[in-house]
């Protein structure tokens, strides 16, 4: 079966996994890990990482080059609308008219929860700005279609709390979100290894979106590696659809003609 490609306000990328840059070690880990994933996306928690703002600081930009990858400006950290819209302006400053931001407006410090209120209230303006937002959310399929009748370019439910490590633990209300959507919906949020990753492909997401499972593993150069497989895998099995669940067994090979 041939697959369609993954088009984010119209341009289309290779890789359907994306990964943030945050948590390493080093700048030097942040580039192999997001080489070894063969990611085109890379997520930038602006308040955090230094991409220019500081002239005698490190910058990102020299080990992760934005004639190589799409860099993706996101709101971590902000819990107001008006601190992720500010956020987002200054990325576009910095960034040279950039326009594609990721928008996440937290609800609390312990489970990093959306504020589902103020991130709808985000979204609006920076969509009225110009903006081309791609938004983090919580994964109830009418908050998700409201995300994207405002004129989010991609929806990106959690699959557990940002960190958790817990994996895809709303299956159902993924798929409904899925269902529903006429723009891209990655899951971002709550992947733990390689197999999350996989299922929540199989589920016919159109991209998964992680940095901790990466950059919090013992060795996350070898991590990224298997996300990226994963999430190949997870897509494949996806479009070769799978076989449908038996209460018995069912012999693999046919009955007639035994010998």
């Amino acid at each position: 079966m041939t697959d369609t490609p993954l088009i984010i306000a119209g341009k289309i990328y290779n890789s359907r996994l994306l990964v943030g840059s945050g948590k390493y070690k080093d700048l030097n880990e942040t580039k192999l890990a997001t080489e070894a994933a063969e990611a085109d996306i890379i997520t930038v928690a602006i308040r955090r990482t230094n991409i220019g703002q500081d002239v005698n600081e490190p910058n990102l930009l020299d080990v992760v080059s934005p004639e190589k990858y799409t860099i993706l400006p996101n709101t971590a950290g902000c819990y107001t609308a008006k601190d992720a819209v500010r956020t987002c302006q200054l990325a576009r400053e910095l960034l040279g008219g950039h326009n594609l931001v990721k928008l996440e407006v937290l609800g609390d410090e312990k489970t990093l929860y959306p504020n589902i209120v103020e991130t709808l209230v985000a979204a609006q303006i920076l969509v009225d700005d110009g903006f081309n937002v791609m938004v983090y959310t919580s994964d109830d399929p009418i908050i998700a279609k409201e995300l994207e009748n405002i004129g989010c370019c991609a929806v990106m439910p959690l699959a557990s709390l940002i960190g958790s490590g817990q994996g895809v633990t709303n299956p159902a209300n993924i798929k409904l979100i899925k269902q529903h959507a006429n723009v891209p919906v990655l899951v971002d949020a709550g992947i733990g290894c390689a197999s999350d990753a996989a299922k929540a492909m199989e589920l016919g997401c159109d991209g998964v979106l992680m940095n901790s499972a990466i950059a919090n593993a013992e060795n996350p150069i070898l991590m990224a590696s298997a996300m990226k497989h994963a999430v190949i895998a997870g897509r494949e099995s996806f479009l070769a659809g799978r076989m449908i669940k038996k209460a018995y067994a069912s012999a693999s090979s046919p009955m007639e003609n035994l010998i």
